[in-house]
């Protein structure tokens, strides 16, 4: 399987210099692990936490377009800040699911009819330098599958009961973060089966492991942080200043 989607790749890119991508912002979660903000509005360094993400994701040369899929009730407020910041390359605002993954599938079924690779970001990840952007759009395009990665730093242990079972070996352990890159037609197909099965998995690339799929790992950044809690909104006022400063 993984060899005729590549054969794909090759011939959608032989006929331009690069596919063309569609990259999904499933941001239709609830934020209630953030204790009554609304993470997706809460200014970070000044700018709202969705804007600085989809700031950074116009800013790829390797993106052609970007659907949002969000809450209906942030629908006007994310286009706003779009028209605002002429992010030019937002096709669509649409309402998500119930879950993140019927929200992904929603956002495909969305995309231009061009579409050669999907791309899948978290809204609340608003820091992906455009180094890692590149490097795993291109990865994505040339094997099917890709998602940047950082090494887990803590001991990681199997618990069962709140009783320890085993230590797990760190050096081979890694956080995945997004974009996750897929070809169109493999992540089209692998979710259409996870949403009509209702599969539980945690992320894009769970879907596609499960039909027999492997992702490569490109570099991640520990500045490309998934905020979610209060503290991490701390992290990114950090972060942001940190990068303004640069």
């Amino acid at each position: 399987m993984a060899g005729f989607f590549k054969n794909l790749l090759h011939q959608a890119e032989g006929k331009r210099a690069r596919p063309y991508c569609t990259c999904i912002v499933p941001a239709a979660g609830s934020s209630t692990r953030m204790e009554g903000h609304d993470k997706l509005m809460e200014p970070i360094g000044g700018i709202p936490l969705i804007q600085r993400t989809l700031m950074a994701l116009e800013a790829c040369s390797r993106i052609d377009e970007i659907i949002v899929v969000t809450r209906e009730d942030l629908i006007v407020p994310i286009g706003a800040l779009c028209v605002e910041k002429r992010l030019v390359k937002i096709k669509n605002i649409i309402k998500g699911g119930d879950s993140r993954m019927e929200s992904v599938w929603l956002g495909i079924q969305a995309a231009n009819e061009r579409a050669e690779l999907l791309a899948v970001h978290d809204g609340a990840r608003p820091f992906p330098s455009q180094r890692l952007l590149q490097d795993v759009l291109r990865a994505g395009a040339r094997t099917g599958a890709a998602a940047p990665a950082i090494p887990v730093k803590d001991t990681i242990k199997r618990a069962m009961g709140g009783v320890a079972q085993e230590t797990l070996d760190r050096s081979t352990l890694f956080a995945i973060q997004t974009p996750q890159v897929f070809e169109y037609g493999l992540l089209k197909g692998a979710m259409f089966k996870a949403v009509d099965e209702n599969w539980e998995v945690t992320d894009d690339c769970s879907v596609v492991e499960r039909i027999g799929m492997t992702i490569t790992l490109t570099e991640g950044e520990e500045t490309n942080l998934k905020l979610t809690t209060p503290i991490d909104l701390i992290t990114g006022e950090a972060i942001a200043a940190w990068l303004s400063a640069e």
